[in-house]
């Protein structure tokens, strides 16, 4: 068996799938789609359309039933199961939250949780980019465990959490000293947006990264 951090040989790097943008456009949106933003959009229009008990039910049976299938296949299904932990942070910041101001506010909530688990993940050496990473490319166990691997992913989880922590805190005070106005639009900008470019600027840099560590 291979120790984790040793070298790979050049045979194992040679099996391993070129890193395309279509492969991993090919290979990672329908997952993601699939595991990350079906069952949040089942929950958000169950949510609006039927109450938030429903919501809450259906959108976390549904993430819990990937994860099944996922398994089934045997892959890993990390989104999945993040989704399920996402939809359970909502419910439980919309049934703390009652007041018009209060309830804006939930993205914030959101945001800070994100943020303090995407450094805790780096804390405990399961950086949470790592996990979603595997859902873009097919990496072996061996690579999971290489230290690029790690120093690579630790950084992008290191980002996102950042990120998430500042949209927090930037979110909050425009809430509290503009209005909800503009806090709307912030979060609208650095919502979707900051996502899409993180995420690509995050497959740019570690086919980069791991093209130099592995040259």
């Amino acid at each position: 068996m291979r120790e984790a951090g040793t070298a790979p040989s050049l045979e194992q790097l040679n099996d391993l799938p070129e890193p395309t943008w279509s492969l991993l456009l090919q290979r990672g949106l329908p997952l993601t789609l699939v595991e990350g933003i079906v069952p949040l959009s089942v929950f958000y229009a169950l949510w609006r359309t039927v109450g938030l008990g429903p919501a809450i039910a259906v959108g976390t049976a549904l993430s819990l039933a990937i994860c099944w299938w996922e398994a089934r296949r045997g892959r890993s299904a990390a989104l999945a199961a993040v989704s399920a932990g996402f939809i359970v942070v909502q419910a439980g910041v919309a049934l703390a939250m009652h007041s018009g101001t209060v309830y804006l506010a939930r993205p914030i909530v959101v945001s800070f949780a994100w943020g303090i688990g995407y450094v805790v993940s780096v804390v405990v050496r399961r950086p949470l980019i790592g996990v979603f990473a595997e859902l873009w490319y097919p990496f072996p166990a061996w690579f999971c465990a290489s230290r690029p691997f790690r120093v690579e992913f630790g950084m992008q989880s290191l980002v996102w959490g950042a990120m998430y922590l500042t949209r927090a805190a930037a979110g909050l005070l425009l809430l509290l000293a503009v209005g909800s106005g503009v806090f709307l639009a912030f979060s609208f900008v650095t919502g979707l947006p900051v996502t899409i470019a993180l995420v690509v600027w995050g497959l740019w840099h570690a086919r980069r990264s791991f093209t130099a560590a592995f040259a």
